[in-house]
């Protein structure tokens, strides 16, 4: 079979991939209680942790929350005004979490937005929908066309709700991912959620939000954990084998409980998840992301389906596997996952796309929902 997709040579990597996704988040507070101080930090103090700390943010997302976890909003707004434009080049994305639609701290919000817009990827809406419903989706998306259209909307599901209207809120262009709020949720619902076991507790929600997302080809960014581990795992565990290893031999309860989260998170299409310490971070990211030997492996697969012109129809044996179609759109798809965490390199990037081109786009759009092709 010899098939090619002219059209996707004359469409840009982000119109078929669908861009980045938000992966890991840490929550960032801009100013934070001392406890050993016993009082809040003042602007300089702010300012000094967020040029050691935050300019070198190992997650792919470092979120600025001015909602529930700010108590000086007013100084954490003048802050961000400050310090946003002096980040240097980095390669993860900033967000802000912002108070609920038209309360007087969202006004507030928005004035400060509008005064470090370009130096903003994300704005993350808490407690989106409950109110007004999808009408604060499409407000806060029109009052963005005029400050910067790039930025896009992460609403977050704290309430039942928000999720009855889900795909409301996630039909708006701007919404390319959708934040489940656990903690909030679980309140509103009367569920004692435990730290070891929040995602069973949840899991019927979590389904039917995952299932709203991927009909409308949105993501969905995984729940807050709240143990918190002693000791951080070194960033040269990458492989699946030695990330147990570690865990046996130094993690602790919190974090074999973390990361199990994760893995279960990412195996159930999760595209990211929102953390509350540094520690949670590459745990997290060894979760999420496929590993040089996942990705080579994969990379094999769907060279031998085309090499056997199996692609779109027929089976191939693969290490004593039997693999058809239906497999190869997972291999594809931890390829395309990898591209998303920016852990692909150039070549198997290029080698993913030549794999697309040789797909219709119906197959594309069943394997790979977030692009915009």
């Amino acid at each position: 079979m010899n098939y090619h997709n002219e059209f996707l040579d004359q469409v840009n990597e982000q119109d078929v991939l669908g861009g980045f996704w938000p992966g890991i988040q840490l929550y960032y507070p801009p100013v934070k209680y001392s406890p050993k101080d016993g009082e809040y930090e003042n602007i300089e103090q702010a300012t000094e942790r967020m040029r050691k700390h935050a300019h070198h943010c190992q997650a792919h997302t470092l979120l600025f929350d001015l909602e529930d976890g700010c108590r000086q909003k007013a100084l954490s707004r003048e802050l961000l005004i400050n310090e946003l434009p002096k980040f240097p080049e980095r390669n993860f994305q900033i967000a802000v979490r912002i108070n609920p639609f038209r309360t007087d701290e969202y006004e507030k919000d928005l004035q400060m937005i509008m005064q470090v817009a370009e130096h903003i990827d994300v704005i993350v809406l808490a407690k989106a929908g409950e109110l007004y419903g999808a009408a604060e989706i499409r407000d806060l998306s029109a009052w963005l066309v005029g400050v910067n259209p790039d930025i896009e909307i992460q609403p977050i599901i704290e309430h039942p709700r928000s999720l009855k209207i889900a795909a409301e809120l996630m039909a708006f262009p701007a919404v390319k991912h959708v934040v489940f709020g656990i903690h909030d949720f679980s309140k509103a619902m009367a569920i004692h959620l435990t730290p070891e076991g929040w995602i069973d507790e949840l899991l019927t929600y979590l389904r039917t939000l995952l299932l709203e997302a991927r009909i409308a080809g949105k993501g969905v960014i995984g729940g807050v954990e709240v143990l918190i581990n002693d000791t951080p795992m070194p960033e040269k565990n990458i492989e699946p084998d030695d990330v147990r290893r570690w865990l046996d031999l130094h993690g602790d309860h919190e974090s074999h409980v973390v990361h199990s989260h994760a893995v279960i998170e990412a195996q159930m299409g999760l595209t990211g998840k929102q953390l509350i310490h540094p520690y949670h971070i590459h745990l997290c990211k060894v979760a999420f992301t496929p590993s040089p030997k996942e990705i080579k492996r994969n990379v094999e697969i769907l060279q031998a389906a085309i090499d056997a012109d199996a692609l779109l129809g027929g089976a191939i044996k693969f290490e004593g596997e039997m693999l058809d179609p239906p497999m190869f759109g997972k291999a594809l798809q931890c390829l395309l996952r990898a591209y998303a965490l920016k852990s692909l390199d150039d070549k198997d990037k290029q080698f993913a796309m030549d794999v697309l081109k040789k797909l219709p786009i119906t197959v594309i759009r069943e394997n790979w929902p977030y692009g915009r092709i």
